[in-house]
């Protein structure tokens, strides 16, 4: 009966120390030194969360960037890619759509950057590469009324480099980019 108890106890102080004491540390620690990141880096517009800018959001109109298309409808909670190989029929039919999509919508300009034709890994990839975001010029400076080269400005003001200066390519936060859109219009407008 010994053993038993000793087993007991040991269970019930780790859980305790792992179930309890750890996770209440490790969020108390990202609460004080990273508040921003530990909530989910949210976004808000007054006090109306409207996104976050670690997850893609499906943007349809047209004055808007649109982002990486994504095998989960952008929702968090199944997130995944579809899976599908470069011999798929169905991913073919998936890219050949959207590419029309984006030939019809952006002025029938042929080479559409391949961030805009398939999803990511996780379908929440919030970023889109800098060559999809020039690529949008044309129809989002038609719409808003705009010239390409304040579009082109207010690209280079949303470019995020390399992460820790080396390690992929320099891109853009679809989210952030359009809420700085929705910023020069009404600046423009006054």
């Amino acid at each position: 009966m010994k053993p038993m108890m000793i087993a007991l106890k040991m269970m019930l102080f780790m859980t305790v120390l792992t179930g309890l004491i750890y996770p209440l540390l490790t969020t108390g620690i990202s609460q004080l030194l990273f508040p921003d990141q530990a909530n989910g880096s949210l976004m808000r517009k007054g006090t109306e969360v409207i996104g976050s800018e670690l997850l893609a959001q499906k943007f349809e109109a047209p004055e808007y960037f649109w982002e990486r298309p994504s095998a989960v409808d952008y929702n968090p909670l199944p997130s995944g890619g579809a899976n599908l190989g470069p011999t798929s029929q169905i991913l073919k039919e998936q890219v050949t759509a959207r590419r029309l999509k984006l030939m019809e919508a952006n002025r029938g300009t042929m080479k559409v950057p391949p961030h805009l034709l398939f999803a990511s890994g996780s379908g929440l990839d919030p970023h889109i590469s800098v060559e999809a975001a020039r690529y949008q010029f044309g129809r989002i400076a038609k719409e808003r009324n705009l010239n390409e080269a304040s579009m082109q400005k207010l690209l280079d003001e949303n470019v995020e480099g390399r992460q820790w200066g080396f390690l992929g390519e320099p891109r853009v936060n679809v989210l952030k980019l359009n809420l700085a859109l929705d910023i020069l219009r009404s600046n423009l407008r006054k």
